[in-house]
């Protein structure tokens, strides 16, 4: 029965070479399906990412009020988030951080949480029950809170940021996507970088926009009038320490303690109703400073609206630099989606709307920063950079080094086939066999994301797959034409003949190694980030086989090498 089934196989592959028109339909159906395989990514069947998102225990919710803001106005945005959060089953506590960022964690380090301080910020970990335990993902939980949370917390206080943090399952970045806008003139980096945001906020598959940079707000200096307070027959100490007292508290005496030989400073600070300003004009800071008085040397009050000057100025915004340069931040998340398109798109938006008042060029040349745009304003001449970075670069950058190592690879692989065979044409029938697995890698992704509920990316461990199908593939391929050589030179047999006697003969060890692959690659493949592993594997395999035993004794056939 066996030999008779093995012998099937051998006229099968006999007939296929004898029949020239089956020929072509072999290598037709082949090179239709890589043209198919390949328009899978523009078509957007299949969608490549860095890493696909991971489950976590925790995520992080970051609040920035606008500069300026208050600690209760930071606090009652926070407050708005708990209490909605708190609601969900699989939320088990909240830690909220006010004022500062939380302690770090392997997101919070790149994120500059450790250099948070100041009244608009806000930090909540929100820690969920275990993953294994619950049903909703981690990363879909976020997916579906976010929208609920910007829309009911953010307008309390206009110009709240409110952004939701999970664990990065790859390389951590300050965001998926982040626009560096470089120019000399730090208000106008600004302003650009604002209409840059607008643009990626519009974008679809893009959340958490946010520019970062201190809003310009109005603030109120208190400048003690030097020669009226000598006037008064008070002292400037006298004045700052009342001030302190008033709107700070401060140490103003210290009590000796009986069991310890220390000292401990008494602190007074005003109750907060009357720290409390009811709103931020100057009117209201005015009529505060006048219910303060001082007592002078002669035993008189002198209230304070007398010897202090209120002066209205402009807050000071962070400058920040890199490389010397003055530079902003645009951030934005993906939404479930990979980075790679909502980039293209909000790219070639921005092209579009920066033509009418800028000159704006490519970068040429496919390197670093092939993304990059130049733009020169059409009236002053002035000119700015946008350049883009976060996790979309990292993934760009590691798919040109996988690519790069591939051809590495093919190449290394080629030139050792030529020393072996001292033929151009078997090495290239061993290789371009082995290239051909690459159908079997995106059909796999193609069904695997037909069959999983969330998209499942072509990740980079997908790509390292790949590069390790090509030794198991090329290796088909040896053993197929050494047998097939053999049987010609020894026994004399005729070469389309002992092609499919090589074929049937090689098919079972052929078939064992692939299920031994595919069986392996199993376990990887219900893993979240080397998922993509496992399927380059197991696809992979199944259209190595498919090409070895079919096609390639279709080229055999039409080399004379052979």
């Amino acid at each position: 029965m066996s030999h008779n089934h093995t012998a099937k196989f051998e006229t099968f592959i006999f007939n296929i070479l004898n029949s020239p028109a089956k020929k072509i339909l072999v290598v037709l159906i082949v090179f239709a399906s890589l043209i198919g395989s390949i328009m899978m990514f523009p078509t957007k069947l299949v969608l490549a990412k860095m890493l696909p998102g991971k489950s976590t225990n925790t995520f992080t919710v970051y609040i920035d009020t606008p500069s300026g803001s208050s600690i209760e106005q930071t606090k009652e945005v926070s407050s708005c988030v708990s209490n909605i959060l708190q609601k969900e089953e699989a939320v088990v506590n909240i830690e909220n951080f006010l004022g500062q960022g939380a302690p770090l964690d392997y997101a919070g380090l790149v994120k500059g949480s450790g250099m948070k301080m100041g009244q608009q910020y806000a930090e909540m970990v929100v820690n969920l029950t275990d993953k294994h335990t619950r049903e909703e993902k981690s990363f879909n939980m976020v997916q579906r809170l976010r929208p609920i949370l910007q829309k009911k917390c953010s307008p309390l206080v206009t110009g709240t940021n409110i952004k939701m943090i999970e664990m990065p399952a790859g390389p951590p970045t300050l965001a998926s996507v982040v626009v560096e806008v470089y120019g000399k003139n730090n208000a106008k980096v600004i302003s650009l970088s604002k209409e840059v945001a607008s643009i990626l906020a519009k974008t679809d598959g893009l959340v958490d926009v946010d520019v970062m940079s201190d809003e310009v707000y109005k603030k109120y200096e208190l400048i003690p009038i030097k020669d009226k307070i000598s006037r008064s027959g008070l002292s400037v100490d006298q004045v700052n320490k009342i001030l302190y007292l008033a709107f700070e508290g401060m140490g103003v005496a210290t009590k000796n303690t009986i069991n310890l030989n220390d000292q401990v400073s008494i602190f007074v600070v005003l109750s907060e109703d009357s720290q409390t300003l009811d709103d931020s004009t100057k009117e209201t800071l005015q009529s505060k400073l006048s219910s303060l008085s001082l007592m002078n040397k002669k035993g008189m009050m002198v209230p304070l609206t007398e010897i202090v000057e209120i002066k209205q100025t402009n807050s000071n915004p962070t400058i920040f630099h890199k490389d010397l340069k003055t530079m902003v931040n645009v951030l934005a998340e993906t939404d479930m989606v990979s980075q790679v398109y909502p980039l293209l798109k909000a790219r070639e938006e921005m092209m579009e709307y920066f033509s009418q008042r800028y000159e704006v060029s490519k970068i040429d040349g496919i390197t670093t920063y092939m993304f990059d745009l130049n733009l020169k304003d059409k009236i002053t001449g002035e000119t700015y950079l946008l350049r883009w970075d976060g996790e979309m670069k990292v993934t760009l950058d590691t798919f040109r080094d996988l690519g790069a190592a591939f051809i590495a690879a093919l190449i290394l692989i080629f030139l050792l086939l030529v020393v072996y065979y001292k033929s151009f044409a078997i090495s290239g029938i061993i290789l371009g066999g082995s290239f051909l697995s690459i159908i079997g890698v995106i059909v796999g992704h193609w069904v695997a994301d037909m069959v999983t509920v969330e998209t499942f990316f072509l990740t980079a461990t997908s790509l390292i797959g790949f590069i390790a199908l090509m030794g198991i593939s090329s290796r088909n391929s040896l053993l197929l034409i050494d047998f097939a050589k053999g049987l010609i030179k020894d026994k004399q047999i005729e070469k389309r003949r002992a092609i499919a006697i090589a074929s049937n003969t090689r098919a079972k060890p052929i078939m064992l190694t692939a299920i031994a692959i595919i069986l392996g690659s199993a376990l990887l493949a219900s893993d979240p980030v080397f998922g993509g592993l496992g399927v380059a594997l197991i696809s992979g395999t199944v259209a190595a086989v498919i090409v070895s035993l079919i096609f390639i004794p279709v080229l055999m056939d039409n080399t004379k090498a052979i």
